[in-house]
């Protein structure tokens, strides 16, 4: 459901993880795929108060720079 209804708004790495982050019905959702064993460990909604919010403000912003 989230790959044919979702939006993929953007990717991080995190640890061992890529963590791709969509909206779905008005929630983020981050999909947790550990690429060393090919495989997705976690899907959940995203934690507005957790630290990983720092690593999507900068991606966010990255790419409003480099649109420009």
């Amino acid at each position: 459901m989230l790959y044919e209804k979702g939006t993929f708004v953007l990717d991080i790495r995190y640890y061992e993880y890529k963590i791709n982050l969509y909206l779905l019905h008005g929630y983020y959702v981050e999909v947790f795929y550990h690429h060393l064993l090919d495989r997705i460990e976690k899907i959940d909604i995203l934690d507005s108060t957790h630290s990983r919010m720092k690593f999507y403000a900068d991606q966010i912003k990255l790419k409003n720079i480099l649109s420009k």
